[in-house]
């Protein structure tokens, strides 16, 4: 059904004439619908609509809604709507009530949290919990005492600590198009013809599984902010394939397991993807959140919805195979997919560098441990240096191979004999006889009957064959123990639950490795005249500059890797000669990489790029200071993923003109529909950066980059100029969108700059530009600080999303 936007704003402006006679109430009603609509009336905000009594009790957030528990955000108590108006999205004329354009922004049901109801509102709170596109999980609207003799009644709209919260910017600068028209406010505002969503998948093709790739037990934390750190869950490792709009889960040895965990195939499906191979682990929580193994057994045999699968990991998405990119880039591009889903898939969070703290928290919490992964490797489908575990308590899968009777009559087994495979032939490991239940003694022990053989699959000593009934080697075991004495055999061995995702011929001795440890965590560049002094005026050398990059390897190769790069290199330091090097040569290092372009001439040049942290280590041994980058990948050098606007000011302008300029060239481009981040460039200016999927060729992208630079300048031709002129640029800024033509570069994310103090290119976020105070904010210097902060903005979706040039 089409809406008539007209009739829907005659419908709110007759409401209190046809829904509230004098003296009356309207009818109560049942509903439970919430809505949020985007408004751009004399001032832009966001009405937050609660379905109450066959009305829409209403509110007006001025700055629109926020994950961040800390904020506060006003909301302004308006008048009652008609149900009805709940699904208008359109312009409303001007002159009129509300004049301007509407946008359908989120939609869902609501409900107050237990032992609380509606009839709060009328006490001045209300705390209740969303289940929207957009906003979901717990929330909170509070009355707060106006002035004396002010009508309008103020309230503030708070986001409650839990799974669902995030950063301040995350809905409102990233969600910019309408959850039914998939249109930007501009758009609406043009009339644009509604592309109503029918619920329907995009078209995709379901990815086939690919073998997992495995964790190295060491016995200690690997050091340096190179490596990124999560938590060990205690469950099954799986992937879920999603496409076509079809989602199946595979355990790590390929077992098609679609059919035991119902919750979490429906909540892929509900995962805005065309396809997607997504790598993860399967838990159930307890009581106090913690990761249950044996729970998550009797949930799988139960066959309830408890389960929940930890994401961690991205394969593939959309077609595009990801397992070549920096685990940090993987992530980047995973939170965005999983980070609004259901309760039955979260994204599995991580901290950079500080895995020790990490790792003690959470042995002092009783959990398994953690998993430390190199930032910036690529996705291998086996067992590597790269990925490294490390426990909190020993625990290893064993292959059982017999059993004992019990002493106690009730009991189906007194205990399991239990080996394990080295080379070729088990080696018997002992026996476990605690940690069962009824049920998992009398469940194994039909299992155990139906495989019974007559002679020991295993070498068993003589004296701990009395009295075990042999079977045959195939069901697996997890088992939690002490130690294990020189013989090998287990002490104080507790049973955890069977490892149905494990085949008993790849059950092999995990021993931990410290040796390894180091190798991974050494630098793999040896960095020569380390004392050489780069940044005479702060005394920073050579050596503490490859310290910055290898701490933030991760980081930098998040855009950087695959990228055709532009080095300015200083050998004798910023001070001294400086050069720029984007071509091949004999001199490089061994992991510096070139590929062939064919430029505008007909001549064929050898452009370098690096794709791991050897090959950035690499660069800065020969001098560079400074990275800049292509606006695409040398995979895919013909389509850029990027559009930038660097905002370069006169110089008699101040830093608070372009930070006023960045905001308005983000408004500009959200209204076109287009998600956009902020940069400061480390010089005098922010780059506003906008992310696309790789679809439009360099001529499509330049063509929009400038008309769009143009016609800002020709709205206002007092504030920007659109040409490199310095004689235009008196007094103005000039939007540099030259960056966006074919082997152009732009200053990389967490480049140092070769200038006076080492300023670094920084991300920040759209909420913090107004305390900023200049290009140069952060230095070399800052790196913890940057560290710290920029593993959040990264993963939740900096400089990555999914979307297109628009028609302009």
């Amino acid at each position: 059904m089409v809406i008539d936007p007209l009739q829907l704003y005659n419908a709110k402006r007759d409401f209190k004439k046809t829904a509230e006679p004098k003296g009356k109430k309207p009818p109560k009603g049942k509903g439970n619908s919430f809505v949020v609509q985007k408004h751009d009336a004399t001032r832009l905000h966001w009405d937050f609509r609660l379905e109450i009594d066959g009305v829409l009790k209403s509110w007006a957030v001025t700055r629109g809604p926020s994950l961040n528990p800390d904020d506060k955000r006003l909301a302004v108590r308006t008048e009652d709507h008609p149900l009805d108006y709940g699904a208008f999205e359109g312009t409303i004329p001007k002159g009129e009530y509300g004049g301007g354009t509407v946008m359908l922004w989120d939609r869902g049901k609501w409900a107050p949290i237990a032992g609380k109801s509606a009839n709060d509102l009328e006490h001045g709170h209300l705390h209740f919990m969303l289940d929207g596109e957009r906003m979901k999980g717990e929330w909170l609207l509070v009355k707060i005492k106006g002035k004396p003799g002010e009508k309008r009644e103020n309230w503030l709209l708070r986001k409650i600590d839990d799974e669902f919260a995030g950063g301040s910017d995350d809905l409102v600068e990233r969600a910019i198009t309408s959850v039914t028209t998939g249109r930007s406010m501009r758009e609406i505002a043009a009339g644009k013809k509604l592309a109503l969503k029918t619920g329907t998948k995009k078209k995709g093709t379901i990815p086939e599984f690919e073998s997992v790739q495995l964790a190295t037990l060491v016995d200690h934390v690997p050091d340096g902010g190179g490596w990124l750190h999560e938590t060990k869950y205690d469950g099954y490792r799986a992937l879920i394939a999603i496409g076509g709009g079809y989602a199946k889960l595979y355990t790590r040895s390929g077992l098609d397991w679609t059919d035991k965990f119902p919750g979490i195939i429906a909540a892929g499906l509900e995962l805005d993807v065309g396809s997607a191979l997504i790598d993860g682990e399967i838990v159930v929580l307890d009581d106090q959140g913690k990761p249950s193994f044996s729970a998550l057994q009797q949930a799988i045999k139960k066959g309830d919805n408890k389960p929940v699968f930890f994401a961690f990991d991205l394969l593939s998405l959309d077609g595009e195979n990801l397992k070549s990119r920096p685990n940090i880039e993987r992530k980047a591009r995973l939170q965005p997919v999983v980070g609004s889903s259901g309760a039955s898939i979260h994204y599995a969070e991580h901290i950079l560098g500080s895995g020790e703290p990490l790792f003690k928290a959470m042995c002092t919490e009783g959990l398994e441990g953690i998993i430390s992964k190199r930032a910036d490797a690529t996705y291998r489908g086996r067992r590597t240096q790269n990925w490294l575990k490390i426990k909190c308590t020993l625990r290893q899968e064993f292959v059982v191979i017999g059993w004992t009777d019990s002493t106690a009559s009730k009991r189906g087994f007194g205990s399991l004999a239990l080996a394990i495979n080295d080379g070729k032939e088990l080696r018997y490991r002992g026996r476990v006889g605690t940690g069962f239940d009824e049920r998992t003694i009398s469940a194994l022990r039909k299992k155990l009957d139906a495989i019974a053989t007559p002679k020991p699959p295993a070498e068993v000593p003589t004296h701990a064959r009395r009295g075990v009934h042999w079977v045959k080697p195939q069901i697996v075991v997890e088992i939690a123990y002490a130690q294990m004495t020189a013989d090998g055999i287990l002490r104080h061995a507790s049973y955890l639950g069977e490892r149905a995702d494990k085949k008993a011929a790849d059950v092999v001795e995990e021993i931990a490795a410290p040796s390894t440890v180091e190798a991974a965590s050494g630098s793999p560049v040896k960095i020569s005249n380390r004392s050489r002094v780069v940044f005479p005026e702060i005394n920073v050398t050579k050596g503490e500059l490859a310290d910055y990059y290898e701490a933030m390897s991760g980081l930098v190769l998040t855009v950087a890797s695959g990228r055709p790069l532009s080095l300015v290199r200083c050998p004798q330091g910023r001070a001294k000669h400086c050069f720029f090097q984007r071509h091949g040569a004999a001199d490089l290092g061994d992991a510096i990489r070139t590929i062939d372009v064919l430029g505008k001439d007909g001549t064929t040049r050898a452009y370098l790029f690096v794709d791991d942290r050897t090959g950035l280590l690499e660069t800065i041994q020969m001098g560079t200071i400074e990275l800049h980058g292509w606006g695409a990948r040398a995979d895919d050098i013909e389509r850029p993923d990027r559009m930038i606007f660097d905002l370069d000011p006169d110089i008699g302008l101040d830093f608070a003109d372009v930070r006023r300029a960045a905001v308005d060239l983000k408004q500009h481009l959200s209204d076109l529909g287009l998600v956009s981040f902020p940069m400061l460039s480390g010089g005098k200016g922010i780059h506003v950066i906008v992310p696309l999927i790789a679809k439009a060729e360099w001529p499509e992208v330049t063509d929009f980059s400038k008309r769009f630079a143009q016609a800002l300048e020709g709205a206002e031709p007092d504030r920007y100029v659109a040409t490199m002129s310095k004689a235009k640029r008196k007094g103005r800024i000039f939007i540099d969108w030259l960056r966006n033509q074919r082997g152009s570069t732009a200053i990389l994310p967490y480049s140092v700059r070769a200038r006076e103090g080492a300023p670094v290119a920084a991300p920040i976020a759209w909420s913090e530009i107004s305390e900023i105070e200049g290009g140069g904010h952060f230095g070399l210097a800052d790196r913890e600080l940057l560290q710290s902060r920029a593993t959040s903005r990264l993963l939740q979706g900096w400089g990555q999303a999914s979307q297109t040039l628009p028609d302009y």
